[in-house]
């Protein structure tokens, strides 16, 4: 699914979780209401599917979440390689659990642009970088896909 029919799919109100999934952490946020503005929500560290899918079965039911933007880990030459098919197959494998439109997005570069901006503008440490760059990667992705459907 495109991120513009995962809009056209959505109720009035309903937020959007982005998502950027590692392979040993999966990165959340959430939309405000009215879809303008992602804001990073938290960090999960990745176990066995069943429990990770729980645990995000039981935000996206808490929140009232009508959709997600996963992600896509494409190659800088377009490709999709390995950790696409993996974040694909992360995907179908949630939607065998929950019934909830999936968009993916382009996140290349996501977690460098945001490695920039914690060193440079808000002068991190890197063990508090470490706490915190999934989240905001996730923004980033969620924000780049709010302002292409706006």
């Amino acid at each position: 699914m495109t991120p513009f029919e995962l809009k056209a799919s959505l109720g009035p109100g309903q937020c959007l979780l982005g998502i950027d999934l590692g392979s040993n952490t999966i990165g959340m946020a959430l939309s405000d209401a009215t879809r303008i503005i992602a804001s990073p929500l938290h960090t999960l560290k990745r176990g066995k599917f069943r429990d990770d899918s729980a645990k995000l079965v039981a935000l996206i039911e808490e929140r009232g979440i009508g959709g997600i933007v996963l992600g896509l880990p494409v190659g800088m030459d377009g490709t999709e390689g390995p950790r696409c098919q993996a974040t694909r197959q992360f995907a179908a494998n949630l939607l065998a659990v929950i019934d909830i439109p999936i968009a993916f997005w382009d996140e290349r570069l996501s977690t460098a642009a945001v490695e920039r901006v914690l060193i440079k503008e808000a002068d991190m440490t890197r063990k508090r970088r470490a706490q915190v760059v999934d989240k905001m990667a996730a923004a980033y992705i969620l924000q780049g896909a709010l302002d292409a459907i706006g």
